[in-house]
């Protein structure tokens, strides 16, 4: 029975990464996490900005919280105030994260904390709603409840290294205020919702950076899923032809938010002044060790929670945990850092199982390379003249050295097709890494003149397929913080 599942694991694995224009995304990877929706990240991005003007920035965007139906109501989708949101870059090569940057929320109740309350029959009866009335970027006094957070840089070591508050360059604030979600068009009547969420982009103040290299810019709040797959199928023993036509199938996620975290950092301040221009990157969320429920919880606190973080989610590459670590090590990988990767985790990039069982499925011939130079370059230390830094662990790979490319002539297979400043050189919005990863898995760079392989052991390296569910760059906004406005979970005003 193990055998069956895992070859239904590894088959609709497979059809994911087989996309000829889908995206990845790692919603629900392993086991525990499904418990914990709010701490589940779903999306990474690193890359060189490609709005105008802004070619000296990075991107970073870590998305949580899967799978939101924006009808999610009364209480929508809040993120956990007990969690520790991070996103780590190594600049010096030794898979150690040498910045971190630290995102903390806070939740709190309209009317200073005690709740909106109505007048009825003589007493004060608080509402059971999250707003009661029409929201606007200047008046906010509807709301129910508001979520605010503070952003805070790591130098040096995660936990012991120095912090330095961010501060908000309008106000002098080391808090910032996250947008109320998109519950609908009745309650943003006034104000279109693309319109008031655009007001929560703020401009930071990065103290950690070096002098000259410290204006950025932040957003924290409910975007439209960016990932688009052809779900429902690909997990039913892949019950489609993935040969077909690549826009014959819709996206089962089509109808999803996520929570994304955007930051927009000046290259200098992310390299550190190495030589190279190279960082890698990943994103994190961690919990207290322990957590008590409140027999008789007081407001918005339904547990006390204490001891050292613990992490629970990782994600750098996309589909890494879903395509590449097994089932017993999929909790373990998530609560693991780069630095301990080559020790735990490297039989399986070195031994995949998904070429095998393409073989099984479609007669296609999995790649015969002892060791799979080519998936440890691509996984675990970066493409040699394009994105390694020294060492091998599992991280997203950015070279600041090479320039943005603009939406309009973006390729959604980034490098393998001539695009570097593309997938798996850090990762854009409009990637299509599911299609791009399949094929590395079937040996699509020994095709290429890297020297890692030959085409002759990799035959089956450059067939393409698909799920039938498109994935490009038009798809997404020019601007940070790049993905599109959420839907709304009511969409008409009666």
């Amino acid at each position: 029975m193990r055998t069956h599942h895992t070859l239904a694991l590894a088959t609709l694995t497979l059809a994911v990464s087989s996309a000829v224009q889908v995206q990845a995304s790692s919603h629900r990877e392993a086991p525990f996490i499904t418990e914990n929706p709010k701490v589940d990240a779903t999306d990474f991005y690193a890359f060189r900005s490609y709005e105008g003007g802004r070619e000296g920035y990075v991107t970073l965007i870590a998305n949580y919280n899967p799978l939101q139906d924006p009808y999610g109501g009364p209480n929508y989708f809040s993120l956990s105030p007990d969690a520790l949101y991070e996103i780590h870059i190594d600049n010096t090569g030794d898979a150690k994260e040498d910045l971190t940057f630290q995102f903390q929320v806070t939740n709190e109740l309209g009317n200073d904390g005690k709740g909106i309350s109505l007048s009825i029959g003589g007493k004060d009866i608080p509402v059971p709603l999250k707003n009661i009335g029409a929201v606007t970027d200047t008046d906010s006094s509807n709301l129910n409840f508001r979520e605010s957070y503070k952003l805070t840089m790591v130098n040096g070591d995660r936990r012991t290294g120095e912090k330095h508050a961010a501060v908000n360059a309008a106000n002098g604030s080391t808090t910032f205020a996250k947008p109320f979600d998109n519950v609908g068009s009745k309650t943003f009547s006034t104000q279109a919702y693309d319109q008031y969420a655009h007001s929560f982009i703020q401009n930071v103040q990065l103290t950690g950076c070096p002098a000259g290299a410290q204006d950025g810019r932040v957003f924290v709040g409910q975007r439209k899923d960016p990932f688009a797959v052809n779900l429902g199928e690909i997990f039913d023993l892949v019950n489609l032809d993935p040969t077909a036509s690549a826009d014959a199938k819709p996206d089962a996620l089509a109808d999803k938010n996520v929570t994304t975290f955007a930051l927009e950092v000046p290259i200098g301040c992310l390299t550190g002044g190495n030589s190279n221009g190279i960082f890698g990157a990943w994103t994190t969320a961690s919990l207290p060790q322990v957590s008590v429920l409140d027999p008789t919880p007081d407001k918005l606190k339904a547990k006390v929670s204490g001891g050292a973080w613990t992490q629970v989610s990782r994600l750098g590459m996309p589909l890494v945990n879903e395509v590449v670590i097994g089932l017993p090590d999929k909790n373990l990988f998530n609560a693991s850092q780069p630095k301990d990767d080559a020790a735990q985790f490297l039989n399986y990039v070195t031994n995949p199982s998904l070429p095998v069982l393409l073989n099984a499925l479609f007669g296609v011939t999995a790649p015969t390379v002892e060791g799979r130079p080519d998936l440890v370059a691509a996984f675990l230390t970066g493409l040699k003249g394009v994105n390694a830094d020294g060492s091998a662990a599992e991280m997203l790979r950015l070279n600041t050295g090479i320039a943005p490319t603009m939406k309009a002539h973006q390729n959604n297979l980034g490098v393998a097709a001539g695009d570097s400043a593309g997938f798996p050189n850090g990762r854009r919005p409009g990637d299509d890494v599911v299609d791009a990863e399949l094929r590395v898995a079937m040996g699509l760079l020994c095709h290429l003149p890297l020297g890692l392989c030959t085409p002759e052991q990799a035959p089956s390296g450059t067939i393409p397929y698909t799920d039938g569910t498109p994935q490009n760059a038009g798809q997404f906004g020019e601007a940070f913080p790049y993905l599109t406005t959420p839907l709304a979970g009511s969409p008409n005003t009666n």
